[in-house]
């Protein structure tokens, strides 16, 4: 069975989730902006992606992160930008009109209350959005494995857990070697739990990377956020021990 997300403490969401935060400031542009452009093709156009990289405030995805990759923004070189649409569209909070986007009545309710939203958002998209380059049979066999995923990091990343650290207790038969040593299976592995399960956690604001000294190319520690307890319920919660295999 898969964890319930609800959200139970009284926490500011919109302050901790990126993805929350993108879509409100996407739907509240559209509102204020007479709707968000769409190009030839149907993609957001430029003047909302410059917009949305400045307001965003998203990890990771900064105004000065995607500058310093494009000279100018189209809607594909902000990856966050592909899963806000998607999830407006999926929520019905956006509809489109010739070439413009407009809030539906169901995205003004948003706008007045989106914590309300935030169960039904994290649930779709945590165990059910498939990110570019997933497949949908992938997201589905991950399904049965989510609360092992949840309830080991609800444990490691109570004082802060690397990548390596979560696959060693993932995969115990497995050593994680350097880089230049690893199998290809090794670093789909690898590949698969950052990007797959972390990477959505972090941007549905269930974890935060510490990053302070870094380059672009290592990775971080991994801390639960306020919203974690806020709307996780685990066994690991009420068991010192609990068993993953």
């Amino acid at each position: 069975m898969l964890p319930e997300i609800r959200l139970m403490g009284d926490v500011d969401v919109a302050a901790l989730s990126p993805l929350l935060r993108g879509m409100i400031v996407t739907i509240s542009y559209a509102d204020t902006h007479n709707g968000i452009g769409l190009t030839a093709t149907g993609a957001m156009n430029r003047k909302f992606v410059h917009w949305a990289a400045v307001h965003f405030d998203w990890p990771g995805y900064t105004f000065e992160d995607l500058y310093r990759m494009n000279k100018v923004l189209n809607e594909a070189d902000m990856p966050p930008l592909w899963v806000v649409r998607d999830m407006v569209r999926h929520l019905k909070l956006l509809r489109r009109k010739k070439d413009v986007l407009l809030p539906t009545k169901r995205g003004q309710d948003f706008l007045a209350r989106p914590q309300a939203f935030f169960d039904l958002i994290a649930t779709d998209y945590l165990y059910a959005y498939i990110h570019h380059g997933q497949t949908q049979e992938a997201v589905r066999n991950r399904m049965r494995w989510w609360h092992v995923f949840l309830n080991l990091i609800n444990m490691k990343a109570e004082t802060g857990c690397s990548l390596d650290e979560l696959a060693n207790e993932l995969y115990p038969s497995e050593s994680y070697p350097e880089p230049a040593e690893m199998t290809v299976e090794t670093w789909a592995e690898r590949s698969a739990l950052r990007y797959d399960i972390i990477r959505p956690l972090c941007w549905l604001g269930l974890l935060h990377e510490e990053r302070e000294g870094l380059t672009i190319w290592q990775h971080g520690t991994y801390h639960k956020t306020p919203l974690w307890p806020a709307c996780l319920k685990l066994e690991s919660n009420m068991h010192s021990e609990f068993i993953l295999h």
